[in-house]
């Protein structure tokens, strides 16, 4: 969420920020709710201080004359007046946070103009992707693939886009989480197991809801929603909480299933693991101080980075621009890995910084030294990896003459031999 005085002081600067994201807002409405607002309070406490002096006024009168019985009528009807108006102060107030929640995160002034995917501009290059791999084939091509990742029983038991891993298609997707958590342990990130589900003031203050909401899965008649990330219990654990100066930053690592709709995804992208309704990821979370986060940026997008490198696969990092940053995030990476049988770039981490957008929203603060005055943290998150994708690189990448895959070295103290076989 923005800072509201952003918008009431700089409402230029805010409309030519939103328009960078290719995003339509009407900050009209919401400059003429807040003005209304900001009427209904002056109105408000101008009835509270006739009230508040009407009251001082009939303490000094003595009990059961003319003018007490005057004041005590007058009090009555200041009283219903402020009682209405309270009322009605309170519906414009929820009506500006709500409204408020529409209103996009600003850019970053480093992040480059464009509308489309297109437009993101190639951050670096790693690895030999154009390297020639003779063997590779689309990771659902592979002979045997079914075996190991049974989408069609996983059909049967929930729906499309809930496969079944067995066997080595399990080992792997194992092997991956422990690397990446024992990874993020090396890198200073505490590991925590967070609940897979959250209520809706978690997804909110992390900006799922209202944006996403027709993306998660919610139950009933609990209103949970199962997490599409662990982006989001995570970033709430120090909801609505001071922290102090020293602590900062914060370092956390999480693994959990996540769950996503993908409505409307069609065609070669969304076959085998591209893109699957539940999927396995662990995700890498910082708390820190705004004057930092920029290079905390940096340096998580670094230890995201590491793991690709350590898997020996080609990836690229990607500069998102505007139109493609997405509605929370001031400042995006998105890391590309090289799927050899589709020859093209999988998505595999997302390494964001938030600003203050999300800790507004979660009230998370720490407490200055120097002023001993509260401020906003800036969260800043990245996956650590996605599993499935990384999976499909694995497969396509490593794909050998005799049908099987070379386990990544780094791997292979996980996996346990240095093959996958699909037998």
């Amino acid at each position: 969420m923005l800072d509201s005085k952003l918008i009431r002081e700089t409402p230029e600067v805010v409309r030519a920020a939103i328009a960078k994201k290719h995003l339509e807002i009407d900050l009209d409405a919401i400059l003429a709710i807040d003005a209304s607002w900001r009427a209904q309070l002056q109105e408000v406490e101008a009835l509270r201080s006739t009230q508040k002096g009407a009251n001082s006024a009939m303490a000094a009168l003595p009990k059961g004359s003319p003018e007490f019985a005057a004041k005590v009528a007058e009090m009555k009807a200041v009283s219903s007046q402020v009682k209405e108006r309270d009322a009605r102060l309170k519906e414009t107030e929820e009506r500006f946070r709500t409204a408020m929640l529409s209103v996009p995160n600003l850019p970053h002034a480093s992040v480059p103009d464009g509308r489309t995917p297109e437009d993101n501009v190639v951050f670096s290059l790693h690895g030999a992707h154009d390297e020639p791999r003779p063997h590779a084939l689309p990771h659902w091509e592979i002979p045997g693939f079914d075996r190991l990742f049974d989408f069609a029983r996983g059909a049967k038991v929930t729906g499309a886009g809930f496969p079944f891993l067995v066997g080595d298609g399990a080992r792997l997707a194992r092997a991956l989480l422990q690397f990446f958590l024992e990874e993020g342990s090396k890198a200073g990130y505490v590991e925590v197991s967070p609940p897979i589900f959250v209520n809706a003031a978690s997804a909110t203050a992390t900006g799922q809801l209202p944006d996403k909401e027709g993306q998660m899965y919610e139950t009933t008649p609990d209103h949970l929603y199962a997490v599409p990330t662990a982006e989001v219990p995570l970033t709430n654990f120090f909801r609505d909480e001071i922290l102090d100066e020293s602590v900062l930053p914060v370092y956390r690592c999480a693994y959990t299933p996540c769950f996503r709709r993908e409505a409307g995804s069609y065609g070669k992208e969304v076959r085998g693991l591209n893109r699957v309704h539940q999927f396995d990821k662990v995700e890498l979370l910082k708390w820190v101080h705004p004057a930092t986060s920029y290079d905390e940026l940096d340096k998580l997008r670094e230890d995201a980075e590491r793991l690709l490198q350590k898997l020996q696969l080609p990836y690229r990092v990607l500069l998102m621009c505007g139109g493609d940053l997405g509605f929370a995030q001031a400042k995006k990476y998105d890391l590309e890995v090289w799927a050899a049988g589709q020859k093209r770039w999988l998505e595999v981490s997302s390494c964001s910084n938030f600003e203050a957008f999300q800790a507004r929203r979660a009230q998370i603060r720490f407490r200055s030294k120097e002023s001993g005055r509260t401020e906003l943290v800036h969260t800043i998150n990245g996956s650590g990896l996605a599993v499935g994708r990384v999976q499909a690189a694995i497969l396509e990448n490593n794909l050998e003459s005799d049908g099987r895959v070379r386990i990544p070295e780094v791997l292979v103290p996980y996996f346990g031999r240095a093959h996958l076989s699909f037998q």
